[in-house]
C-alpha cells in the first residue's frame, strides 16, 4: 500500500496554524524560515518512504519474537531504528543545552504524521521517547540531565511511560507499585506494571522506565504518587550501559492491531528491588508524569490524523483504478471513484482527515507560543494548548477509526482482506482512542478541568476566534458565505452547550460528565469547520493552487455537520438527565 508524504498540505496546514508571518523573519520561528521547515519536512518523507513504509506490512506479518524475558523484534526493524539515531530525527524539538535541535513543535509535529502514516507500529518507540524528554526537561534534577538526557535526545537510550497496573487501568489512585528510600539518593521499586510500550525490545543499548510508584509515608490516592526513572542497565562511571537492573519483561500482549509494538507486562524488584532515581519531588509525581502524558496525547492525535490520511490515499488509489457498474454519465464499467456514494465517502473521509490536522496543528502551534513569547501572549497560548490537547487527541482519534473503517468500506469486500493492507490500517488505528487516556477520559478533562481555565476565559477566547473566522467567510463571496451559514450552525449548538455546561454548577456532576463525549465531539465539529473555511478562503485570496479544492473540502465539511451539530448539541444538554434517570435501573440490574 502506497504512502506519499502531502508535504503541500502540511505546509500550507503549519503556516495556517502558526500564521502567515510565523516563519518569517523577526516571526515566531525565525530560527526556522519557509526552507528549513519545507526541507526537514522532505527529508522525513524520504525516510519514512524509503524505509519505514516498506517494514511495516512485514512488522504486521511478522510480528515480534519474545523469550526468556527478552524480545526480538521484526526484520528490519534494528537497522531502522539505526537509521533513524544517525539521521538526528529524535533530537528535533528538544531543548539545545543537551544535544537537542530546538526546533519547533509545529514541526516535529508535522513529522510524527509522516512517520506514523508509514509505521505507527515503528513510530511508537521515539514517540514516547519526545514526552519522557520533556518530562526530564522541565522536572529532573541536573545530575540525572548529565547522565540520560544527552543519550535519550540522541535516541541512543529510549524510554517507556509506567502508569497501568492490572487492578488500577485508568485510576491511578489505585496504584500499587511501591518505592523504599535506600539512602544514598536512590531508591528500590517494587511491584507490577502493565501495557509497557516498547518495555523490552532490541533498538537501544539501554530502555529507560519512567515508573508512577508509592513511598511508604505517602499520602492516599492521588497526592501520594512519585514519579521514578528505573534505567534497564544502571549507567557505570564512563556512562555506558553497566549492571542489569532488577526489572524484567514478564510478557507480551497479543493484539488486534500495532503487531510489531510490544505491549509489555514489566515486574520490577523480583530481587530486592530496582534501583530507581526521583524525577521532581516527592508524591509530586503525578504533575510530572503529565508532563510526558500531555506530549504523548497530541502525539497520539497525530497519530489518528496520519492513519487518517493514509487510509485516504488507500481508498482513493483504489477508487480510480476499479472499475464496476456504470457512473451517471460515464462509460460502462467506470471507476468507482466516479460513482456519487464513493466519492461521498472519499470526500468524508479527506475533509475529516484535513480538519483533524487543523485541530493538531493550532495545538502544537499554541505550545510553540506558550514557550516562545513572554507574559499574557504566553499565559493565553498556554491555556489555549491545554484547552486544545483533549480535543486534538480524542477527536483526531476517532477521526483516524472513523476514516480507516470508511476505507474499508470504499475497498469493499477487498477491504475485508488483509492483501489489500486497508484491514491493517484499521486495527492499527483502534487502540489510539484508547491508550494516553481513553477519549471519555479527554471529554472529562474538557469539561471539568480545561473549560474552566480562567474561569472560563480560554473558552469564550476560542469561540470568539471561531466567530473571526465566520465574519471572514462572510465577506468572502457567494461560496464562502454559503461555509460560513453552515459552519455556523455548529458554533451557535457549540456556543448553546458551553453555556449550559457552566450553567450546571458543579462541573463533576451526573448532567456534566453524561454530556461531555457529545460536547467534545461537537467542539471538534465547530472548530474544525471553521478552521477548513478560514484556510480554504486564505488559499482562494493567496492564489494558492489548491484553493479549489480546499474549498470543496471546507464546503462539504460544513454542509455534512449543520444538521448533525444540533443533533449533538441535544444529546449533549439532554444526556444528563436520560443518563441519570436511567442510573438507580442500571444500578439494580447490576
Amino acid at each position: 500500500m502506497a504512502y506519499r508524504a502531502p508535504l503541500d498540505d502540511l505546509l500550507f496546514a503549519m503556516r495556517r496554524a502558526a500564521g502567515e508571518s510565523a516563519f518569517a523573519p523577526g516571526g515566531l520561528y525565525d530560527d526556522c524560515d519557509a526552507e528549513t521547515a519545507r526541507a526537514t519536512l522532505a527529508e522525513a518523507a524520504k525516510f519514512a518512504e524509503g524505509v519505514l513504509l516498506p517494514l511495516d506490512r512485514i512488522g504486521d506479518r511478522e510480528g515480534l519474537r519474545f523469550a526468556g524475558g527478552e524480545v526480538t523484534t521484526a526484520p528490519g526493524w534494528r537497522d531502522a531504528y539505526r537509521q533513524w539515531v544517525e539521521g538526528g530525527w529524535n533530537a528535533l524539538a528538544a531543548g539545545p543545552a543537551h544535544g537537542g535541535m530546538g526546533l519547533p513543535l509545529l514541526l516535529a509535529a508535522a513529522c510524527t504524521e509522516i512517520w506514523n502514516a508509514a509505521n505507527i507500529s515503528f513510530a511508537l518507540c521515539p514517540l514516547l521517547g519526545q514526552g519522557a524528554i520533556e518530562a526530564m526537561e522541565a522536572h529532573a534534577s541536573e545530575a540525572l540531565k548529565a547522565v540520560y538526557l544527552p543519550k535519550m535526545i540522541s535516541g541512543e537510550w529510549t524510554a517507556t511511560m509506567n502508569l497501568t497496573e492490572p487492578q488500577a487501568g485508568s485510576d491511578l489512585a489505585l496504584l500499587r507499585t511501591r518505592a523504599e528510600r535506600v539512602g544514598d539518593g536512590s531508591y528500590r521499586l517494587t511491584g507490577q506494571k502493565i501495557f509497557i510500550t516498547y518495555g523490552e525490545h532490541d533498538l537501544s543499548e539501554n530502555i529507560l522506565h519512567f515508573v508512577l510508584a508509592r513511598l511508604p509515608d505517602a499520602p492516599p490516592g492521588t497526592r501520594g504518587i512519585s514519579l521514578f526513572l528505573a534505567p534497564k542497565f544502571l549507567p557505570d562511571a564512563d556512562g555506558r550501559p553497566g549492571e542489569r537492573n532488577d526489572l524484567r519483561c514478564a510478557g507480551v500482549e497479543r493484539k488486534l492491531g500495532i503487531h510489531a509494538a510490544p505491549t509489555c507486562t514489566m515486574a520490577y524488584g523480583d530481587n530486592g528491588g530496582a534501583r530507581a532515581f526521583l524525577v521532581g519531588e516527592e508524591n509530586a509525581g503525578l504533575a510530572c508524569m503529565f508532563t510526558m502524558m500531555n506530549n504523548a496525547r497530541l502525539s497520539v492525535g497525530l497519530q489518528g490524523v496520519a492513519l487518517a490520511e493514509r487510509a485516504t490515499q488507500a481508498a482513493l488509489a483504489y477508487a480510480r483504478e476499479r472499475l464496476q457498474g456504470r457512473a451517471p454519465g460515464g462509460p460502462d464499467p467506470s471507476p468507482i471513484v466516479a460513482h456519487p456514494d464513493v466519492a461521498r465517502m472519499l470526500l468524508t473521509m479527506k475533509a475529516q482527515t484535513a480538519a483533524a490536522r487543523a485541530i493538531s496543528f493550532l495545538t502544537a502551534a499554541s505550545l510553540d507560543r506558550a514557550r516562545r513569547q513572554s507574559g499574557e501572549a504566553a499565559r493565553e497560548a498556554e491555556e489555549r494548548a491545554g484547552l486544545l490537547t483533549p480535543l486534538a487527541k480524542a477527536y483526531s482519534t476517532d477521526i483516524g477509526v472513523e476514516t480507516a473503517s470508511l476505507g474499508v468500506q470504499v475497498h469493499g469486500g477487498m477491504g475485508f482482506i488483509e492483501e489489500t493492507g486497508a484491514a491493517q490500517l484499521l486495527r492499527d488505528a483502534r487502540i489510539t482512542p484508547i491508550y494516553e487516556g481513553t477519549n471519555g477520559i479527554q471529554a472529562i478533562d474538557l469539561v471539568t478541568r480545561k473549560l474552566r481555565l480562567s474561569d472560563g476565559a480560554a473558552i469564550w477566547r476560542e469561540i470568539d476566534d471561531m466567530r473571526a473566522d465566520l465574519d471572514a467567510l462572510a465577506g468572502g463571496g457567494v461560496v464562502f458565505v454559503h461555509i460560513g451559514e453552515r459552519a455556523a450552525a455548529a458554533v451557535e449548538a457549540f456556543e448553546r452547550a458551553t453555556d449550559f455546561l457552566f450553567s450546571i454548577g458543579e462541573p463533576r456532576g451526573v448532567d456534566a460528565l453524561s454530556a461531555a463525549t457529545p460536547y467534545l465531539k461537537l467542539f471538534g465539529l465547530a472548530r474544525g469547520a471553521t478552521l477548513l473555511g478560514a484556510a480554504a478562503l486564505a488559499a482562494q485570496r493567496a492564489g494558492d493552487a489548491a484553493a479549489e479544492e480546499k474549498t470543496v473540502l471546507a464546503r462539504f465539511f460544513g454542509d455534512n455537520i449543520a444538521g448533525g451539530a444540533e443533533g449533538l448539541e441535544r444529546a449533549g444538554v439532554a444526556g444528563g438527565d436520560s443518563i441519570a434517570a436511567a442510573l438507580p435501573l442500571l444500578a439494580a440490574r447490576n
